[in-house]
């Protein structure tokens, strides 16, 4: 299992890197075309977040009640909230749902 955690962080590493340096030693001129910039742009975080979502749903005994936090999650950082009133949440929201689920299942 912590063999895993460092395999995570050197992927996550290496393609943050690697999108980052390519285009600094490949490409000696600006990039103009808008679909190649906005791609490398967001290639970080979607790998950030391939990672990241997997965990956030099975860090829980039950997947509803990651899904069920996430789902809150991503509602309230929709309606502008910052990290830290969705983290609570998040948590709150996974913790009466891990108990809702204990009673009646």
């Amino acid at each position: 299992m912590k063999g895993n955690i460092y395999i995570y962080i050197f992927v996550s590493f290496f393609v943050s890197y690697l999108i980052r340096v390519l285009p600094l030693t490949l490409i000696r001129k600006p990039i103009k075309n808008q679909f190649i910039r906005s791609f490398l742009y967001y290639v970080p975080y979607v790998t950030l977040s391939v990672m990241t979502f997997p965990a956030i749903v099975e860090a829980t005994s039950s997947p509803v009640a990651g899904f069920l936090a996430l789902i809150g999650g991503v509602i309230l950082a929709f309606f502008g909230a910052s990290l830290f009133p969705v983290a609570i949440v998040c948590c709150v929201i996974a913790f009466v749902s891990e108990y809702l689920i204990g009673i009646c299942g």
